[in-house]
C-alpha cells in the first residue's frame, strides 16, 4: 500500500529521546524550552510568547479558552475545517459560523469570511489549506479593523510564507500540528503562539493547572523556603508538552527544509506527470510572494467519477482521500448555511499521497494508476 502520510523518523530521532531518557526528567524542562526557541527562531518570533503542548486541539482549545467566549458569541471558520476547529468553539457555547471556500484553492477569500461576520463575532479561525497561504494578510486587515480576534489553524502549514513571514504570525494566536501524520512530528503535539505576551503568560498557566511556575524545582530556583507552595488564581487544565516529544521535534525542525524540499519535488513530478490529462485538474498555482510547505497535492475530477477513482486506487494498493468533509453538512452544527464553493471543492477533490519517503517510482506509479482509473471511469460514463 502507499499510504496518504508517513512520518520520516529515524537514528537522530532515537538518540535524541536516549539522551533525555539518560537525564532522569522526562517532563517540561529545558529540552521543552529549546524546542520553543528553536520554533521561535524559526518563526521569528519571540520565545515567550510560543508553548509547546500535547496536542494542536489542546492549542485550539486554549485560544478559544483566552478569548473568554460563550453563549452569544460566534466564531467564523471555513467549513472546509478540521472537526477540532468547531468543536472546541461549540463546546464553549459560543457558535461556529461557517464561511465558504474558493472551489479551486479550498481556501476563504476575505470577502467569504466578510460576508458572514455578525455583531457578535467575536473570532476568526482560518485554516491554510494544503500548506497554501490563501488571503491571510487582507483577512488579518479586516479583523484589526473590527476588532476581532484572528485565529490561524497553521497545522499543515509549518514551513509556509507570505513575503518571508511564516504563516501563524499574521494573526493574534496561532496553531501548528505536530502529530503523526505532519511533516514534521513528535509523535503527538503542537505549538501554539499568542501575539499578546501578557495574553501568552496566561495561556502557559491555563496550561498547566494555573500555576505560574511548572513543579517545585522552578519555584525553589526563586524562593528558598517553601518554594512547594502555590499561586493559583484561576482553573487550568494539564495541556503541556514534554522534554521526551520536545527532543525529537528538535531533531525533526533541523530535518524540516529537507523535507519541504523533498515534497516539492514530488509535487513538481506530479504536475508532469499528470500535465497533459485534460480530465483531471491539478492543484493552483501560488500567488506570487507564497511559499507553500507542499503538505497536500490534491486533483479534482467529474464528481460523478471521483468516488469510483479513488475505490479503483484503493483496489490497487494506492490510498488517497479528501480532507476535510465541510462541516456544515455535520448534523452536530445544525447549519443551514448555502456554501457552493465548499461543496464543489468536496464533490470533486481528491488528495493524492505526499510524503517525504515516497520514492520516484512510487510517484510514478499512482499517477499511472490515476490516469488509468480516470480514463477507464470516463469511457465507461460515455459509453
Amino acid at each position: 500500500m502507499i499510504h496518504m502520510f508517513q512520518p520520516s523518523v529515524g537514528a537522530k530521532e532515537l538518540e535524541a529521546v536516549g539522551k533525555v531518557f539518560d537525564s532522569n526528567w522526562l517532563g517540561y524542562g529545558q529540552q521543552t524550552k529549546a524546542f520553543e526557541k528553536d520554533f521561535a527562531d524559526h518563526l521569528g518570533v519571540p520565545p515567550e510568547t510560543l508553548l509547546f503542548v500535547n496536542s494542536a486541539t489542546s492549542g485550539l482549545g486554549l485560544a478559544i479558552e483566552l478569548l473568554n467566549l460563550g453563549p452569544g458569541d460566534d466564531v467564523v471558520l471555513p467549513a472546509v475545517s478540521f472537526v477540532s476547529n468547531a468543536s472546541t468553539v461549540a463546546a464553549t457555547g459560543a457558535r461556529p459560523v461557517f464561511c465558504d471556500v474558493d472551489s479551486r484553492t479550498l481556501n476563504p477569500s476575505v470577502a467569504d469570511i466578510a460576508a458572514v461576520l455578525t455583531p457578535q463575532t467575536k473570532a476568526v479561525t482560518v485554516l491554510h489549506y494544503g500548506g497554501l497561504p490563501g488571503d491571510v494578510i487582507a483577512i488579518a486587515a479586516l479583523c484589526r479593523e473590527r476588532g476581532i480576534t484572528l485565529i490561524e489553524d497553521a497545522a499543515c502549514s509549518v514551513a509556509s510564507t507570505v513575503n518571508g513571514r511564516a504563516c501563524g504570525t499574521f494573526g493574534d494566536i496561532g496553531i501548528w500540528s505536530f502529530d503523526s501524520r505532519k511533516i514534521i512530528t513528535t509523535g503527538d503535539g503542537g505549538m501554539i503562539y499568542v501575539r499578546d505576551t501578557e495574553l501568552a503568560r496566561r495561556a502557559h498557566r491555563l496550561a498547566y493547572h494555573g500555576m505560574e511556575d511548572r513543579g517545585a524545582f522552578a519555584a525553589a530556583a526563586k524562593e528558598p523556603r517553601r518554594w512547594w507552595d502555590q499561586q493559583i488564581h484561576e482553573i487550568g487544565r494539564r495541556l503541556i508538552g514534554n522534554d521526551v516529544t520536545a527532543a525529537m521535534g528538535r531533531v525533526q525542525l533541523r530535518r524540516l527544509p529537507d523535507f519541504v524540499k523533498r515534497r516539492g519535488a514530488i509535487m513538481a513530478e506530479y504536475d508532469w506527470l499528470l500535465a497533459d490529462a485534460t480530465d483531471i485538474q491539478r492543484p493552483p498555482r501560488l500567488p506570487a510572494g507564497h511559499v507553500s510547505t507542499n503538505y497536500f497535492y490534491w486533483v479534482q475530477l467529474d464528481p460523478e467519477i471521483r468516488d469510483e477513482v479513488a475505490e479503483d486506487l484503493l483496489r490497487r494498493g494506492i490510498y488517497t482521500t479528501f480532507r476535510y468533509p465541510p462541516l456544515h453538512r455535520v448534523p452536530l452544527y445544525g447549519s443551514a448555511a448555502d456554501l457552493p464553493g465548499t461543496d464543489a471543492a468536496a464533490a470533486s477533490t481528491l488528495l493524492l499521497p505526499l510524503h517525504q519517503a515516497l520514492t520516484d517510482t512510487e510517484v510514478q506509479r499512482v499517477a499511472r494508476e490515476l490516469l488509468a482509473a480516470v480514463d477507464a471511469r470516463t469511457h465507461r460514463r460515455a459509453a
